[in-house]
């Protein structure tokens, strides 16, 4: 494992803590919460129970660097702004929304601050820590709630393919019923209209028929009340 990058946080030289095979000299202390830390502990205990050395390997040696207890002044608090806008330029954190990197370097400065903090207040050191250990908690229960949104949105999502894909089948089949339908419909029309024509043709051959045999009927009867007339004008 190499060397940890470049970080804001200040450190003191790295120490040669063992070679491969040997037994740690001098291991790192593991983080405690800040219940368990007190003000009236040596400021460089202090600081590795609130940032932890940090540790590597390194050509089959274990090395060991532990946070500066060093003061800080004006000028190191301007140096560290300054730090702080080259590497958010250098490594092109985003300026809004959620970007890792911009998180990252901010983090790091804020446990500078605290370490600044400390080094010349432990009381207000300590109580920078709860308020970073409480935003941290705040940040994990946000990404927590937005994984799971992102999650239930993505079940939403799927869950509507589905639904539009059985939709768009239910749809064709709709379409489909309905131009059998209109061809029902258009073959019934056909038929009922074929069928007035034959009523309107039998009806009118009906009444042709009719009038026909009112006409006869009407001459019939005109000849025999002529041929009437004529018996009775003979007889008197």
């Amino acid at each position: 494992m190499a060397a940890p990058p470049e970080s804001l946080l200040r450190y003191c030289p790295p120490v040669l803590l063992s070679r491969r095979g040997d037994t740690a000299s001098a291991p790192g202390q593991a983080p405690r919460s800040p219940a368990g830390l007190s003000s009236a502990q040596q400021p460089q205990e202090l600081l590795n129970a609130i940032l932890p050395p940090r540790e590597w390997e390194e050509a089959q040696k274990r090395w060991v660097q532990e946070v500066s207890a060093a003061p800080s002044t004006r000028r190191d608090v301007l140096q560290l702004q300054e730090r702080l806008d080259r590497q958010l330029q250098q490594r092109q954190a985003r300026e809004t929304g959620l970007c890792p990197v911009r998180r990252e370097l901010y983090t790091q400065c804020f446990d500078e601050l605290i370490r600044q903090t400390t080094v010349s207040c432990a009381e207000r050191g300590l109580l920078l820590l709860r308020v970073r250990d409480e935003l941290r908690l705040t940040l994990a229960a946000y990404q927590a709630l937005y994984e799971s949104s992102v999650a239930f949105g993505v079940r939403k999502a799927l869950l509507a393919e589905q639904g539009k894909a059985h939709l768009e089948k239910r749809i064709a089949e709709l379409e489909e019923e309905k131009e059998e339908l209109e061809k029902q419909v258009s073959e019934e029309k056909a038929k009922c209209e074929a069928i007035e024509r034959q009523e309107t043709e039998r009806r009118e051959i009906e009444e042709k028929k009719h009038s026909e045999e009112v006409l006869f009927l009407k001459r019939t009867n005109q000849q025999l009340k002529a041929q009437l007339e004529c018996i009775i004008a003979a007889k008197n």
